[in-house]
């Protein structure tokens, strides 16, 4: 295990980044571009304020997250010596730490390395204030604390994703990767059973628990979105469409964004049919295939989604970092290629969204740039899943095979 020593630098980055977001979301420094923290003083407390009445917010189609975001949006109560921006910033930090120290944690064990603390220690203030002023940091310290429970603890990685799943729903592709067996078998059916009575007493508790699926449906193409290059672009041709606030993000209307939308539809469901695929015809799994299936279905998810926000970064910045903790991680190339893309998404929002919004040769740029950089995470990501565990899988230096639960784990290990 890594001494003392070893980690106090990343710990030291770490306090020096985060007290640099303190700073910025608090406003004692204040970044160019639109006030990200709005979301938290203005949306996120406006929902807690409809939540303590006993409701969902029906009536704001910006309520766009599974029922258990309730428990994220009222979290600030905990903190009630503290105003709700305020408290809602600390536990973001708390989340940030917790997830930073189980990445820590097991990258010092025999066979594991820091790279990936390294890895999430330099992501999330890459994004930004952004990182801090959305609920997402702790749907990923969720995930992270899932992945990193693994097949050893099937049954808490299970609930974990379970709970993570009607948090903001992607951290069901936690489980894509799980071996099979016994590891499977636990894992997804305790993942069904917490997902299935939290919607329940969710909905029992209060009206309104599945709204948030018909306001998801009616969503356009966001102007960040790789689909929406075309529009970026077309716009300077003759395309007389516009750019509006539309379901709480930026989004393109006008001629042919229904069918660039539904393109993105049915590239998502052809990414799913890939996974299934892979799932099916996947020889070997080793310690690291957990990791790199999760985060090869993530960048998937992200990266044909209709909608790219940037702190959907903060989701692969997370899953990079767990498959970095692993010294022999073949993740290696697209996890750094991720870092990059959300530092070039602090670029593009906020600091130069005026440029993304205006449509200018720059926001273009920086919307191809960033775009380009997880279309390249994503191929490189699924090649190189695919040939450890279908085409090719071989074992390497310091890969062990995943160790499973059930007692013919050794017998079953290279055997789909």
């Amino acid at each position: 295990m890594a001494g003392a020593h070893g980690t106090r630098f990343p710990v030291a980055v770490w306090a020096l980044t985060r007290a640099a977001l303190l700073l910025c979301v608090f406003k004692v420094v204040t970044l160019p571009g639109p006030d990200v923290t709005g979301d938290v003083a203005v949306i996120y407390q406006g929902w807690y304020e409809v939540l303590k009445t006993g409701t969902y917010p029906l009536d704001d189609v910006t309520w766009q997250y599974p029922p258990a975001a309730a428990l994220a949006i009222g979290s600030p109560a905990v903190l009630p010596f503290l105003g709700y921006a305020s408290a809602f910033f600390v536990l973001a930090l708390l989340c940030d730490a917790v997830a930073f120290g189980l990445l820590l944690y097991a990258g010092g064990r025999s066979g594991r390395s820091i790279r990936g603390a390294w890895v999430w220690v330099a992501g999330v203030p890459l994004l930004g204030p952004t990182a801090y002023a959305r609920y997402d940091l702790m749907v990923t310290a969720v995930a992270v604390a899932a992945l990193l429970a693994g097949v050893r603890r099937p049954r808490l990685m299970g609930a974990l994703a379970g709970f993570g799943a009607l948090l903001k729903v992607w951290p069901v592709l936690l489980l894509v990767g799980t071996p099979r067996g016994r590891a499977t078998r636990r894992s997804w059916a305790t993942a069904a059973v917490v997902a299935a009575v939290l919607a329940v007493v969710c909905s029992a508790a209060m009206p309104g628990a599945l709204a948030f699926l018909t306001f998801q449906r009616d969503r356009g193409t966001e102007i960040e979105s790789l689909g929406a290059l075309v529009f970026q672009v077309a716009r300077h041709y003759g395309w007389n469409g516009s750019v509006l606030l539309n379901y709480g993000s930026v989004e393109f209307v006008g001629p042919y964004v229904p069918l660039v939308s539904n393109a993105a539809l049915a590239l998502t469901v052809l990414a799913f049919g890939w996974l299934l695929v892979w799932r099916l015809r996947a020889r070997a799994f080793s310690a690291g295939t957990p990791y790199d299936a999760a985060f090869a279905a993530v960048l998937l998810f992200t990266t044909t989604s209709r909608v790219i926000s940037p702190q959907y970064m903060l989701w692969l910045v997370g899953l990079a970092a767990v498959c970095l903790t692993l010294r022999a991680s073949r993740m290696g190339l697209p996890a750094w290629l991720v870092v990059a893309a959300t530092a070039v998404t602090l670029l593009e929002f906020p600091l130069l969204f005026s440029h993304v919004v205006a449509g200018d040769p720059l926001g273009i740029l920086l919307l191809a740039v960033r775009n380009g950089l997880l279309v390249a995470a994503t191929l490189t990501a699924c090649v190189r899943l695919w040939r450890d565990t279908v085409s090719g899988p071989r074992r390497r230096d310091g890969d062990a095979l995943a160790v499973r639960p059930d007692a013919d784990a050794q017998s079953r290990a290279n055997v789909p």
